[in-house]
């Protein structure tokens, strides 16, 4: 059945609680007499639907008072499940644990429900287990539970949040968040991390895709709509047997870095923090959402994860929530002065729960131990930290539920990927796909034709799926992952089969027949975070092969559907002139039959369902024009927020959209790499193998590597590299996500550094660049460097020089590696990407 749509339009301006309109703050506003900020008021106080109760208070009470300091640790310690036992479980009895993305039971990617549920019902055993810890309370297990519940093999994926937006449909939003929260119980885990509620303003950010809009009035309705479809409403109740614990994510700011920076800085006022970045916390806390994730990223330079006044002062005082702040992935070691062992910075903050992946877990723990113990953590903040935990674990019933294995949906079979959980996920298929373009009103397509399917997103639910899918980046998957899934082609060659047409699938578009229509379905790579940031919006940048197979089928007189897979809006004026009709089907999950129900017409030659999906971010006109706020009065986009075309809309859109990219080197900055330590992000490493040790002090050293920093012009400006073997150990500044370089290689730069010989002449010194797993280039320095002097010497090494070799700009890890044999020692400095100077560089490769 139709999930009937809410008729009151979203774009509407937000009318915002009391006093929000105020647009300055005074110095009395600012500080209290204590030297503590005061929260302005724009900060609402939010009537929150799960209210406080006397007998769940009084339990925690009872609770709390029976706890050894231990247990109360450990009930704030969340490690992950590639990382403890359930003997590790039992001995300390850990508040909660999670499965990463790419974290399956036992190691198997294709673990089965009941594999997961053995996994649930073991570890809540131990949790129970008081032979050891002397605890009895109940763990919990969180997920990332982002489409659907996309960590297991046969689970229904729906559209990513951007698709979703693009339907305005709140209503159908909570019927989604109900179907993931049963798939999620059907495998024994109370608890997941969505709803993300960030309000992206620069698409170049990886992690747009799990954004509704950049209006945050969408993403406040939507935040209300999911909270209680996961946790329950006030009319059905809350948390009963197909219910989950919510996470409202990521506090706060995550969508507004400086250029869209993974985990990086937002600069925003605080009245625009509130306005544009905390509207999704309004709306999910206002439901009752019973957990808030912290964010990686920095406000005006401090990270989340130990901003007190944002979690404890506006968040836990001024706004009401009375759940827990759980940080995320290690978080908690990028605060100053902290790492992944030690951080009691985090917890006086206001965060209630560590993230600990990796080993870390274990000296955490007995670090926050030892801190409670010494009054560097006040052991008044450890009770709050667990009575909030506690009251969290009441509310959700896990004290009074049965194990696991003995739950409601734990003993139903039909619930993973069930035929009415897919018409849901179809349902939404066909509402966030938005039509750009339909010239000569291609669409609907009559199934009786000759149809020709290109493009390697035509067969391929993986890509039509994107990130956190399966695994971490949504890579490494095949069709047969995905049992009772449809491919986009699978969709439609049902109908046209059935119909008495034709299909043929050609990724490449060489087709036997000549068909009388076309559909190429193309897009982006999947990737997760970080991997999918880039510099700017332009779509196959230096690689226009998705533009070669339009124009092939556009010179053969082919009337031509382009069905584009992408996790934002891209510049994509070429492709969008080489294309009859154009649909931006964002990335759709499982159910690809749901674009062959919009686009194909049906026994009466008229389109059984119209196009519905509107925008929900502006769609770029160049590709640097990024960040776009439609409420500029200068907004100027090539579709504005909310554009969409329907069958009852019909519109032209010329085929003589700009195609020129001006990149002539202007205006592009040198980036600085080394310049007395590493640049954000990269970091200093010694690379041996699968090992990568951070050089997290003035010296390191391996079995194959020391590094120790030298004075040059001023103290520690430099590092000094000693070869022990002859092991391929390697000195890497490199980062843990990839950089978009495109821009330099464009602006014909190169890559410079000073080094300093210090040993005999070397046999072997190589600089290399790596961009993932067999990507890479390397060139010899061993002519390039005076090995007769041991004074400074400047090189400069042509990218274009490394793009010959196959070197992959758009996804670079590592910049700067150096190998060389046993003996030979170095000093390097001052490590820069300079444009403009490759045809002067020491290497030059310019033709």
């Amino acid at each position: 059945m139709e999930i009937n749509k809410i008729t009151s339009s979203l774009l509407v301006a937000l009318t915002l609680l009391s006093g929000c309109g105020e647009t300055s703050i005074t110095a009395q506003d600012q500080v209290k007499t204590n030297n503590e900020p005061t929260v302005p008021h724009f900060w609402p106080k939010l009537d929150i639907q799960i209210k406080p109760d006397v007998k769940v208070e009084k339990r925690v009470a009872e609770l709390l008072a029976t706890m050894s300091l231990e247990q109360k640790v450990a009930q704030t310690i969340q490690p992950e499940i590639r990382d403890i036992t359930v003997e590790d479980m039992r001995k300390y009895g850990f508040g909660s644990f999670l499965n990463g993305g790419g974290a399956f039971p036992n190691n198997d990617k294709h673990a089965t429900p009941q594999d997961w549920i053995a996994v649930a019902q073991a570890m809540y055993l131990a949790s129970i287990d008081d032979s050891l810890d002397g605890s009895t309370i109940p763990t919990m297990w969180g997920t990332d539970a982002v489409h659907g519940h996309n960590n297991v093999i046969g689970a229904t994926l729906f559209p990513h949040n951007i698709g979703l937006g693009a339907m305005h449909n709140p209503a159908l939003i909570k019927e989604i968040a109900k179907v993931t929260a049963q798939e999620v119980m059907a495998t024994g885990i109370d608890w997941i991390f969505a709803p993300t509620v960030a309000t992206v303003q620069d698409d170049r950010w990886g992690r747009t895709y799990e954004s509704y809009s950049e209006d945050p009035a969408i993403i406040r309705q939507y935040s209300h709509a999911i909270v209680e479809g996961l946790q329950g409403d006030p009319a059905s109740g809350y948390f009963k047997d197909d219910n989950v614990i919510s996470t409202v994510k990521h506090f706060i700011g995550d969508g507004g870095t400086e250029k869209g920076d993974d985990q990086g800085d937002n600069l925003a006022t605080e009245q625009a923090l509130f306005e544009t970045h905390a509207q999704g916390y309004v709306g999910g806390l206002s439901a009752g959402a019973q957990v808030v994730m912290a964010s990686f990223n920095s406000w005006h330079g401090v990270k989340s994860h130990g901003n007190q006044y944002l979690l404890t002062q506006v968040l836990k005082e001024r706004m009401g929530f009375d759940g827990f702040v759980v940080g995320d992935w290690n978080g908690h070691g990028q605060v100053k002065g902290c790492s992944n062992e030690s951080c009691p910075q985090a917890m006086n903050a206001g965060l209630d729960v560590y993230m600990v992946a990796t080993p870390a877990w274990k000296p955490l723990y007995e670090n926050t131990l030892a801190q409670v113990k010494s009054g560097e953590i006040a052991l008044t903040r450890l009770d709050d930290a667990v009575s909030r935990i506690l009251r969290v674990k009441i509310r959700a019933g896990l004290f009074d539920k049965p194990a696991p294995a003995q739950r409601k949906y734990a003993n139903l079979t039909n619930i993973i990927g069930n035929d009415a959980h897919r018409a849901v996920a179809r349902q939404a298929v066909r509402e966030s796909l938005v039509l750009l373009k339909n010239n000569g009103q291609l669409l609907p397509l009559k199934t009786n034709q000759a149809f020709l399917l290109a493009g390697d997103g035509a067969d391929n639910i993986g890509k039509q799926s994107g990130g956190w899918t399966i695994t971490w980046q949504g890579t490494g998957n095949n069709n047969a992952d995905f049992p009772g899934g449809h491919s986009i082609y699978g969709g439609i060659q049902e109908r046209v089969v059935t119909a008495g047409g034709s299909i043929e699938l050609a990724v490449d578009g060489n087709y036997q027949n000549k068909p009388d229509v076309a559909i190429v379905v193309f897009g982006e790579e999947p990737y997760a975070e970080g991997n999918g940031d880039i510099d700017n919006l332009e779509y196959q940048r230096g690689n226009k092969r998705d533009l070669a197979l339009l124009k092939k089928l556009q010179a053969d007189g082919i009337p031509t559907v382009a069905i584009f897979l992408s996790g934002r809006p891209l510049w994509v004026n070429s492709e969008l002139n080489a294309a009859d009709a154009f649909i931006a089907a964002w990335l759709p999950g499982s159910e690809g039959q749901g674009v062959a129900d919009v686009i194909l017409a049906d026994d009466t030659g008229k389109a059984a369902f119209d196009f519905v999906g509107r925008l929900p971010f502006s769609w770029p006109a160049t590709p640097t024009q990024t960040p776009l706020n439609f409420k500029d009065k200068n907004y100027q986009p090539l579709f504005k927020l909310g554009y969409g075309l329907s069958y009852a809309r019909p519109s032209e859109l010329n085929n003589d959209l700009n195609e020129v990219v001006v990149s002539n080197g202007q205006n592009i900055h040198t980036r600085v790499i080394f310049d007395r330590s590493a640049i954000a992000p990269w970091f200093v490493a010694v690379v041996e193998g699968e090992t990568v040790r951070p050089m997290n002090s003035n010296t390191l050293q391996t079995n194959g590597l020391a590094l120790r920093t030298l004075d040059r012009r001023v103290q520690e400006d430099s590092l000094q590299l000693t070869w022990l073997n002859d092991s391929a150990t390697k000195f890497s500044l490199m980062n843990s996500f990839p950089e978009d370089l495109r821009t330099l290689t464009e602006a014909k730069a190169s890559l410079q550094f000073d080094i300093k010989l210090l040993s005999v002449p070397p046999q072997r010194l190589d600089l290399s660049m790596e961009c993932g797993e067999d990507c890479g280039g390397v060139i010899s320095l061993v002519e390039l460097v005076n090995s007769d002097s041991q004074e400074w010497q400047s090189i400069a090494v042509d990218l274009h020089c490394f793009t010959q070799q196959g070197v992959d700009f758009a996804n670079l890890f590592s910049p700067f590696i150096l190998r060389a044999n046993k003996g030979v020692s170095v000093v390097v400095s001052d490590v820069n990407v300079v444009p403009q100077t490759a045809g002067s560089a020491t290497m030059s490769c310019q033709n």
